[in-house]
């Protein structure tokens, strides 16, 4: 905008220039030629007393010039189509030029007309006119254009030079005053930067950034635009405030509800086992029934589990921080998968030299124990899964590629949210509460790492990065 108005600004000075210039220039051009003319006029009517005595315009004429002309003026005497005489003043001691090779632009110039301008070659423009005599000759009387021309050649110089000057020093002060004046505006788009750059997504949000008072005048048109960019800030941080307590108290009534569901469910699983364990014979349909209830509990308590971790971690608990064996973890985590899924193909690509990250051991086990779960359950017998592990920089690599059917594109955006399911292209074989990549998503965060999935039919791989432990970075 500051340019804008810049050149918006030099642009409006320069056509002022313009048409002060053209105006100007034209207005002299033609009082000088005026002039001009008018002394033309006067210089064709100074002859010699004799000449107007003359009735045969073939006798001789006197040749010397009247007084009170000027230098360089041409005197021509044309006589029945012939010049008789052809005469220019000038100073004393110069010789006269010759004026042979004009005698056609002479004979050109009409008796009686208005004054015209004719080319004289070297002599330069001239201002001609012609006055016929009563003895039926033409005098034809000029004065040079030199000195006029150089007075407009020089005024448009000035005027040029005047202009770019102007232009210049406008551009350059009223850059100045521009940017002086929207001053308060760029510091209004920092403010709205700073308040743009804040994750304002989830956890608790402090928007204490403000367009300072001095930019809140209402008098001004920056000054309404601060007030109201505060305005709108005050509601945001309101309406923050809002959710935040909202989530907190829903953060809470999980957490609190799943640490209350433990105890209750240990129950009925304990019973549930008491009563397999009874020295009383069971009825087969009770004892079917008393399995399907502990099996459902153990489902339920997994699921209390899983969503009293995420509480947790939504509430800001530190996980701990510590040198882990990534790759003794992938060979655990691959070790049980594979006596979970014996049909499907597991494959290992690690590095020769152990990988150490810094996290969470028990958690992380987690996360790659999901990310297997994630691809048994949905991929059919006989998928290959293949599980890798490198190193780059400061951070390491964690893959989990499997060759089932993929994840629908629909599904892909909402992948990690809670109680995500894929449809019947992956349909699961197993009990699933839908919170497995949830975790995985929010441990490997708590961790300072990231996770990202790319599908398509026949290759879907998970990536997760971990930060390298200090140490081996430094190795």
């Amino acid at each position: 905008m500051r340019t804008k108005l810049v050149a918006a600004m030099v642009t409006l000075l320069a056509v002022a220039f313009l048409v002060v210039g053209v105006t100007t220039v034209v207005t002299l051009n033609n009082a000088l030629y005026d002039r001009i003319d008018s002394q033309l006029r006067s210089a064709a009517g100074r002859v010699p007393t004799n000449d107007d005595q003359q009735t045969n315009c073939a006798m001789p004429r006197h040749n010397e010039f009247p007084l009170g002309q000027a230098i360089g003026t041409v005197s021509v005497r044309v006589c029945d189509g012939r010049i008789t005489n052809a005469d220019i003043l000038v100073e004393k001691g110069q010789q006269e030029p010759d004026l042979t090779p004009f005698t056609s632009t002479f004979l050109g110039v009409p008796g009686g007309a208005a004054p015209r301008t004719y080319d004289l070659g070297e002599l330069g423009p001239y201002r001609m006119v012609g006055h016929t005599k009563p003895d039926g000759a033409v005098l034809i009387t000029g004065l040079p254009l030199a000195e006029t021309q150089q007075t407009l050649y020089l005024l448009v110089a000035v005027i040029a030079g005047v202009t770019v000057l102007a232009l210049i020093s406008v551009g350059f002060a009223g850059a100045f005053i521009v940017r002086r004046t929207l001053a308060p505006l760029s510091r209004i788009a920092s403010t709205a930067t700073r308040v743009s750059q804040l994750r304002l997504d989830r956890g608790e949000v402090e928007l204490a950034q403000r367009v300072a008072d001095p930019d809140t005048d209402p008098r001004t048109e920056v000054g309404q635009v601060g007030a109201a960019l505060n305005r709108m800030l005050d509601h945001v941080g309101s309406a923050l405030e809002s959710r935040h307590a909202s989530e907190m108290q829903v953060r809470q009534f999980v957490a609190d509800a799943s640490h209350e569901l433990r105890t209750p469910l240990a129950a009925i699983r304990g019973y549930a086992e008491l009563s397999r364990r009874s020295r009383e014979p069971v009825p087969p349909e009770l004892a079917h029934m008393l399995r399907r209830v502990e099996s459902e509990a153990q489902r339920m308590t997994a699921l209390v589990e899983d969503l009293l971790l995420l509480a947790r971690i939504d509430a800001g608990r530190k996980l701990a921080h510590g040198p882990v064996d990534l790759s003794m973890l992938v060979v655990d985590a691959v070790s049980d998968a594979h006596a979970a899924g014996p049909k499907h193909l597991w494959q290992l690509d690690l590095p020769e030299e152990p990988v150490i990250v810094t996290g969470d051991k028990t958690r992380l086990h987690q996360v790659i124990a999901n990310l297997l779960a994630n691809a048994r359950t949905h991929t059919p017998e006989g998928t290959s899964v293949t599980v890798g592990v490198t190193t780059q920089g400061e951070r390491a690599t964690l893959t989990v590629t499997d060759t089932g059917p993929g994840i629908p594109a629909e599904l892909l955006p909402t992948i990690f949210e809670r109680f995500a399911r894929g449809d019947s292209s992956r349909s699961r074989q197993d009990g699933s509460t839908g919170l497995g990549l949830a975790i995985v998503q929010a441990v490997v965060t708590a961790q300072g790492g990231t996770i990202a999935v790319d599908s398509a039919p026949g290759r879907t791989e998970f990536t997760v990065r971990l930060p390298l432990n200090k140490n081996m970075a430094q190795s």
